[in-house]
């Protein structure tokens, strides 16, 4: 008898929703700031300023998402809006040293986080789970395969 195929959809959400529990019973590190934060804070960690279409391309959402995001985030300090240095028509947004820090809270536990998601796997399994993962990130809807 052959094993039975993995289901993934319910795999994955399961897994999502466990990431969101052990991520939740750390509300140290995830003070004031929710996940989407962290993810807008990472990209500008990683670039220094970004454009909102920048940031949401990144982030695989639409540009009023970010938009919004980055006001309640301008609101609470964690970031400012700053003019593009070569068009004046476009803003760009830079974290403050309020995300700068919210930031780093964030990265130390997910850190430990990848860690642990990443024990008695060798490497090549690794990558065959985040190629796998992007490959599910990249699904459009109504594309069917023929």
């Amino acid at each position: 008898m052959r094993p039975a195929k993995p289901r993934f959809v319910q795999l994955l959400g399961r897994a999502q929703r466990a990431l969101q529990r052990w991520i939740e019973a750390r509300p140290e590190s995830w003070e004031g700031i929710s996940a989407a934060q962290v993810g807008l804070l990472f990209v500008l960690r990683s670039r220094g300023d970004a454009a909102v279409g920048e940031i949401a391309l990144e982030l695989g959402v639409a540009p009023a998402a970010v938009t919004n995001l980055s006001k309640r985030m301008q609101a609470a300090g964690m970031v400012e809006r700053v003019a593009d240095a070569r068009d004046a028509r476009l803003t760009r947004l830079r974290m403050t040293g309020a995300g700068g820090a919210a930031s780093e809270r964030a990265g130390e536990v997910l850190v430990e986080l990848n860690a642990r998601l990443s024990e008695g796997f060798t490497l090549e399994e690794l990558q065959t789970v985040a190629r796998w993962l992007a490959q599910a990130a990249a699904l459009e809807p109504g594309t069917a395969r023929d």
